[in-house]
């Protein structure tokens, strides 16, 4: 049943999205989990303790933002389950945790002025995807934000959750969200996180291991039905670049899509004014523009189609193993 869901609930989120409107009613999953997150992070990050005590704190705090979205997401399942139809209703709720569509607009939405020659809407634009400094960006550099963004959030915000759903049903798609806020929220390597968050960074990196790989590997076999790009190319860079990247996981997505289209992506780019020399994902170009933007999500709307065909397939293996 959860394979049914996880095939519903990518549909529903495909063509609606999560209508903003909801967000202003009701808010959104995500901004829960990340209000639950800061509300401990303020109670029990206290800067005064010792490193190992600050850890065992971020511990505490993750284990108890899990348990509370186990309770809740397993709960309603639970309940939803038990009712005709409750799946659909299931699957409507998971939707909220794909961002599919959401993805792919708001890296569009970079392109548009882009395409226009406006530099200082396009900085705008990719200044909400992206956690680097963006005041200073040129037309290649604010493509290849838009492009890598794309590439790593293909597999943390489309393809890990709907692994999950596909696997657990609501719990299972709800606990990765929460892991995955978390990280981006606390995982980081500064000095109020690096001992409260390394919990949440550790389970992070585990539950996207299997996710990044696969998401790597729906690109490479994409791309060889997308034109002007190459599936060699795509793995070849992946078995080159992917392990360089300084996270263990989003260089597989990344180089996978640089490889593929003949980009060059990765590099140095700066962090609150701090310029950070990353590894390069793919040996192509990387003088890139909106038209490249789009190339890109073009292959990321082909890895989309793809992986629903592969749920369907799965949906209808099931169905036939209950008869």
């Amino acid at each position: 049943m959860s394979l049914l869901v996880a095939l519903l609930a990518a549909i529903i989120e495909r063509i609606a999205g999560y209508p903003q409107k909801l967000v202003l009613v009701v808010g959104h999953p995500v901004i829960w989990i990340g209000w639950l997150i800061g509300t401990l992070e303020a109670r029990l990050n206290w800067p005064h303790a010792g490193f190992g005590q600050r850890q065992w704190r971020g511990v505490l705090a993750l284990a108890l933002v899990l348990a509370a979205v186990l309770v809740v997401s397993g709960g309603g399942a639970v309940f939803l389950r038990g009712m005709p139809f409750g799946w659909v209703v299931e699957a409507i709720i998971a939707s909220s945790l794909l961002a599919q569509k959401g993805l792919r607009d708001a890296v569009l939405n970079a392109a548009t002025p882009l395409r226009g020659g406006d530099i200082a809407a396009a900085r705008e634009a990719v200044s909400h995807i992206v956690g680097r400094d963006t005041a200073k960006l040129d037309q290649a550099e604010i493509s290849r934000a838009a492009i890598e963004t794309l590439a790593e959030n293909a597999s943390d915000g489309v393809v890990a959750p709907l692994f999950y759903l596909a696997l657990f049903g609501l719990p299972g798609a709800a606990l990765y969200k929460a892991i995955n806020t978390a990280d981006s929220m606390i995982g980081h390597r500064s000095e109020r996180y690096a001992a409260f968050g390394w919990a949440a960074a550790k389970l992070d990196d585990l539950v996207n291991f299997v996710p990044a790989r696969l998401t790597a590997g729906l690109l490479i076999v994409m791309a060889a039905t997308v034109p002007g790009a190459s599936a060699t190319r795509s793995f070849e860079a992946v078995r080159r670049d992917a392990k360089g990247h300084a996270s263990p996981n989003a260089g597989w997505p990344e180089s996978a899509m640089a490889g593929a289209l003949g980009f060059g992506l990765g590099g140095p780019r700066a962090y609150e004014g701090t310029v950070v020399d990353l590894p390069n994902m793919g040996h192509g170009r990387r003088d890139l523009d909106a038209d490249d933007i789009g190339a890109a999500v073009g292959l990321y709307d082909r890895m989309l189609w793809f992986t629903w065909a592969i749920l369907g397939l799965l949906v209808i293996l099931w169905l036939g193993l209950r008869k």
